[in-house]
């Protein structure tokens, strides 16, 4: 069908540059800061002491989860704008990959919220026990952590169609568009080793990261700092201001 291509593209990669950051700072500190201090998987007694002695910091790295999950539904919004002309479909597909990702979050937050409720609260250890308490802690984690993995599925789909739409759109430098889905494929990778070869999960796990690294901070780096290439009048995404292009 006929669409017509989005205004102002610098302006719009440069928001979703601005929102991609936002989502590293707040995903990086409850991911990668917050959740490693807490949880020792199989040990209950480290891991309930972890949340009671971090309670503070725990309430935070929910809030900051909700918030970047929040950020990024815009993001895919964002990206939506600037790349529906490529493929519209893709791009919707793209959109609800990123809320089904979010959803399967935002849910498993729950868990980690709980697993606070329990550590702090002595109506649980006066219930359950110091050793019953602490043993629902690890599993409260437990489970955050697979549900975190589960989303992990669709965060890894949804950067096979933003691949797709920047190796096609002649925005983005092509080698970026194949590097997101080397990474989309990486993080599915990921996801099943960690339920089906744990084993095999941890020493492959630092290779699987390489390329949803590169290709995230590439993105962000290129989003903020170039914008959006803007293609020669004789590129299949020309004029991007006010032509149209067959999808």
């Amino acid at each position: 069908m006929i669409r017509t291509l989005p205004n102002a593209p610098k302006r719009l990669a440069r928001i979703a540059g601005v929102l991609y950051l936002l989502v590293g700072i707040f995903g990086g500190f409850a991911v990668g800061y917050v959740t490693p201090m807490l949880y020792v998987p199989g040990d209950a007694v480290a891991t309930a002491g972890n949340v009671v002695a971090n309670a503070g910091l725990v309430r935070i790295s929910v809030v900051a989860d909700l918030f970047q999950a929040t950020v990024l539904v815009f993001l895919a919004m964002t990206l939506y704008l600037l790349l529906t002309h490529v493929h519209k479909h893709v791009a919707r597909a793209m959109v609800i990959l990123v809320i089904i990702a979010t959803t399967i979050m935002c849910l498993d937050k729950v868990f980690q919220f709980a697993a606070l409720q329990v550590a702090t609260d002595s109506a649980y250890t006066a219930a359950f026990g110091t050793a019953g308490a602490q043993a629902l802690v690890l599993l409260l984690l437990d489970m955050h952590h697979y549900g975190y993995l589960i989303a992990q599925i669709f965060f890894g789909l949804w950067l096979v169609p933003l691949g797709y739409l920047a190796y096609r759109s002649g925005m983005f430098p092509r080698a970026l568009g194949v590097v997101l889905i080397v990474a989309g494929v990486s993080y599915l990778v990921d996801m099943l080793a960690a339920f089906l070869v744990p084993d095999v999960r941890t020493q492959i796990r630092g290779f699987l990261a390489i390329p949803p690294t590169i290709a995230e901070i590439w993105m962000l780096l290129y989003l903020l700092i170039k914008g959006v290439n803007m293609p020669t009048p004789s590129s299949p995404a020309a004029d991007i201001g006010g032509t149209h292009v067959g999808v």
